[in-house]
C-alpha cells in the first residue's frame, strides 16, 4: 500500500494500516501528504507580496498583517485587480512536484482563502462592520474572491491533485467570529457551492480553521468537507468531538499549538496524542496527524521531534515501516 493509499483509507475510514501524518512546513520527505500552492499570497524574495496586490508587514516570523488595505472604500472594488486564475505560471513546477511525490497524497493549497482573503483586502474590523451594515457590499466582494478560487479549482484535476485545501479562520478562543445564523445565511451556501465543485472535479475538500468552531462543524460536514483541520484541540472536548463526528468526517489534528506542543513535556505530548488515538479509534480511519515546526511561537526542537515521534509510534507508523522492511527483505 502506497502512502497515498493510506491517506485515502483514513479519509474514507476503511482501516488504514497506520495513522498518516501531514508535515506542514518542513521534513516533507516524512509526510504522507504534500501540498502545492495554487494561490500565491506569499511571493517575492521576502515572501511578503500577495498576488492580490497587498504587502505583508511582519514584526516576527509569523504571517503578519497586510500593510494597507486595497479596499479603503467600496468604490475601490470595481477597480480591484483580480489575479488571473488560469495564468500558466500559477502551476510552474507542478509536474516536477507530482513526479517527486508520486507516492504521496497531493493537495492543491489555496492557502488563505474565502473570508480570510476578503478581510485582507478590506480590513478585518471594517469587514466585520460591513457584514452588519453593508451586507450587499460584502456579497459583491465574496463573489469576486470565491469566484476566483472556483476558477482556479477547475485547473486542478488534470494536474494530478487528490484534494484542494482551504485555509479560512472562523473562530476566536471561545466562539465564532459571527453568529451561527449569519454564517449559515451568508457563507455556508458559498462553501457548499465550492465543495460541490471540488467533488464534481474528483477532489477531496480539506478545510482549516483556527479557533473554536464547534457550532458550525455539522454545517461544514453537511456542506461537503472531507478533511477537517482543527489546530487548537485544547479548545475542544476531544472525546466528545470524536464521539459525535468521527463517523462523518476525517479529522486532521496536531498536538495543540497553544499549549502542549509549546510548553509540554515529552510525556505530556505523548499523552495528548494517546488521547487522540483512544478517542478516534484511528485504525478504523478518520484521523490524520498534523505536525508543524513552530519555533516562532516558542516550540523547541525537542518538542517538535516529540510530536513526530508520538504520532509515528502511537499511530502505528513505526510498526508498519518495520513490517514493510521485513516483507521487502
Amino acid at each position: 500500500m502506497m502512502r497515498r493509499d493510506v491517506v485515502f483509507s483514513a479519509i474514507n475510514r476503511t482501516d488504514p494500516p497506520y495513522v498518516p501524518i501531514y508535515f506542514f512546513n518542513q521534513d516533507f520527505d516524512q509526510s504522507d501528504i504534500v501540498a502545492f500552492d495554487v494561490q500565491h499570497h506569499f511571493q517575492g524574495p521576502n515572501r511578503d507580496q500577495s498576488e492580490w496586490g497587498f504587502t505583508w508587514e511582519r514584526l516576527d516570523e509569523t504571517m503578519g498583517q497586510p500593510r494597507s488595505y486595497l479596499l479603503e472604500t467600496w468604490e475601490d472594488l470595481p477597480s480591484l485587480r483580480i489575479p488571473d486564475p488560469h495564468a500558466a505560471q500559477r502551476f510552474d513546477g507542478v509536474q516536477e512536484f507530482a513526479q517527486q511525490y508520486a507516492d504521496r497524497y497531493r493537495l492543491a493549497s489555496l492557502g488563505l482563502s474565502g473570508f480570510t482573503t476578503m478581510w485582507c483586502l478590506r480590513g478585518f474590523e471594517q469587514l466585520m462592520t460591513d457584514i452588519a451594515l453593508a451586507p450587499e457590499r460584502v456579497e459583491a466582494l465574496a463573489d469576486v474572491v470565491f469566484g476566483f478560487e472556483e476558477a482556479v479549482m477547475t485547473e486542478l484535476p488534470q494536474r494530478g491533485f487528490d484534494g484542494v485545501a482551504f485555509f479560512d479562520d472562523w473562530g476566536t478562543q471561545k466562539r465564532l467570529l459571527v453568529s451561527p445564523q449569519i454564517w449559515r445565511e451568508r457563507f455556508k451556501p458559498r462553501y457548499a457551492h465550492q465543495f460541490d465543485l471540488a467533488h464534481r472535479l474528483g477532489l477531496h475538500v480539506y478545510f482549516h480553521s483556527c479557533g473554536q468552531i464547534l457550532e458550525i462543524v455539522p454545517d461544514l460536514i453537511e456542506a461537503g468537507v472531507d478533511i477537517l483541520n482543527i489546530s487548537q484541540p485544547n479548545l475542544y472536548d476531544i472525546p466528545a468531538l470524536a464521539q459525535r463526528f468521527r463517523d462523518q468526517v476525517c479529522f486532521i489534528l496536531p498536538v495543540s499549538y497553544q499549549t502542549t506542543s509549546l510548553s509540554g513535556t515529552r510525556a505530556e505530548i505523548f499523552a495528548d496524542v494517546q488521547q487522540l488515538m483512544e478517542s478516534f479509534d484511528p485504525r478504523s480511519g478518520g484521523l490524520i496527524g498534523y505536525v508543524e515546526e513552530y519555533h516562532s511561537m516558542g516550540m523547541s526542537q525537542a518538542n517538535y521531534r516529540a510530536c513526530i515521534e508520538a504520532f509515528q509510534t502511537l499511530g502505528g507508523y513505526e510498526q508498519w515501516r518495520r513490517e514493510q522492511a521485513s516483507a521487502g527483505g
